[in-house]
């Protein structure tokens, strides 16, 4: 039974992927915009963190925009812990000139280090070079063994707090492709003991509004979008970088009670709060962990009045446009897969597209162009629902199409 504290004990935000650039606006407008909003969403903080990626280049410039923000918006007691992220180290210097680069701009006491505030502890993690997938030294991880044991040791009953840019490989959305990869089993191990451990990670720009954004198996990992651009997974028909993509910006408002940790998911384009505040009971206990792999078994269905219509105007001989319904799902309706059969005994051609569920609001019918078709054939198309937790739909919306003639398109071409 959750208490009867109102007041949380303590407060932070987490953002990542800020991405100042060395002259355009709109990365600083995002970032001001981001921090007035948590501002006036939590006139009282204790700390502010920032996981990685404060510029896209490393550049002096860059490092001078966002501390002039960051600074200018900051609230006075609220502590500064900020991560270095693979961005920051993109200047061409050596290594230990971008990082001495990035100390001297934060004014952080190390690349990596461990903060007390209110009896709680945070603990900042480094990538130690350049690459993508972030390198962690084994020194920078006994270190991290060691803090762990202090930070358990001193108070076992609450939760640690860790922060690092890129996410630990197969915990939350954006891990399976953007995850760490050198080391990354000394530092789960690292980890693993201690169940009160909720790290906060970034790098992938993957959006909160899909429910595996926070993972529970040994730990809580919780990841934190980006404020800068939003990406997606590979292999879907609107590709990695959706269409107004740009249009994005969010992360994380953390409230610590006696007995619960609350992680509000914040959009600061359309200034709303993103789905139902995720909850993580104190102390912490694996056997009550409910945000694991194996949270939903429950298919997306299509409403009664769902239908496919093939869109004849835009059909060539080799493409075809279908507008359908979407799902309804109890969490979210990720993706759909398409097929396209051949009436004759022909493999069907297969076509994944996101449900846009990354739009808001969400469009109630789902807009696609479907290439590669051949000419003058008919097809048999079906779509089902796919959750993200990889559930389908048993319903599938039906339809047909017929494309043109190649020679009909090259008619009508020349005509024109």
């Amino acid at each position: 039974m959750m208490s009867a504290q109102t007041q949380p004990t303590l407060v932070f935000p987490v953002i990542s992927d800020v991405h100042i650039d060395p002259s355009g606006e709109e990365s600083v407008v995002k970032f001001e915009r981001a921090m007035l909003q948590l501002n006036a969403r939590a006139p009282h903080q204790d700390a502010f963190v920032i996981v990685g990626d404060l510029t896209n280049n490393g550049l002096e410039e860059e490092y001078d925009r966002n501390m002039e923000v960051f600074y200018k918006h900051k609230l006075p007691e609220a502590k500064p812990l900020i991560a270095i992220g693979n961005h920051d180290y993109w200047n061409g210097l050596p290594i230990e000139e971008a990082q001495a680069r990035f100390l001297a701009k934060t004014e952080m006491p190390s690349l990596y280090f461990h903060e007390v505030i209110k009896g709680y502890h945070f603990i900042v993690l480094a990538t130690e070079d350049k690459v993508t997938s972030g390198y962690f030294s084994l020194e920078q991880i006994a270190w991290l063994r060691e803090q762990l044991q202090m930070a358990a040791a001193d108070s076992s009953d609450r939760p640690i707090f860790i922060f690092l840019h890129q996410h630990l490989k197969d915990t939350v959305y954006g891990s399976e492709d953007w995850g760490i990869l050198d080391n990354i089993e000394p530092l789960m191990k690292a980890l693993r003991p201690y169940p009160q451990v909720i790290t906060f990670s970034g790098h992938s720009h993957y959006p909160l509004q899909d429910p595996r954004s926070i993972h529970q198996k040994d730990f809580t990992s919780v990841g934190t979008a980006s404020l800068s651009y939003m990406e997606v997974e590979h292999g879907k028909l609107q590709g990695n970088l959706p269409l107004r993509g740009e249009y994005f910006s969010q992360g994380c408002l953390v409230e610590v009670y006696e007995d619960r940790v609350a992680i509000h998911r914040l959009d600061f384009v359309y200034e709303r709060e993103l789905g139902d505040t995720w909850v993580v009971p104190q102390p912490a206990s694996r056997s009550s962990f409910i945000y694991t792999n194996i949270r939903d078994a429950e298919a997306p269905t299509f409403p009664p009045h769902a239908v496919l219509l093939v869109e004849a105007d835009c059909t060539t001989s080799n493409s075809t446009v279908i507008i359908f319904d979407q799902a309804i799902d109890n969490e979210l309706v990720h993706s759909y897969r398409i097929s396209f059969k051949p009436h004759a005994a022909d493999a069907a051609v297969e076509y994944f597209a996101y449900s846009e569920y990354y739009k808001y609001p969400v469009p109630e019918k789902l807009r696609l162009e479907i290439p590669g078709l051949e000419p003058d054939r008919e097809y048999l198309i079906t779509v089902q629902a796919i959750d993200a937790f990889g559930n389908v739909s048993e319903q599938m919306l039906q339809g047909s199409c017929r494309t043109c003639p190649a020679e009909a398109l090259t008619d009508r071409v020349r005509t024109n």
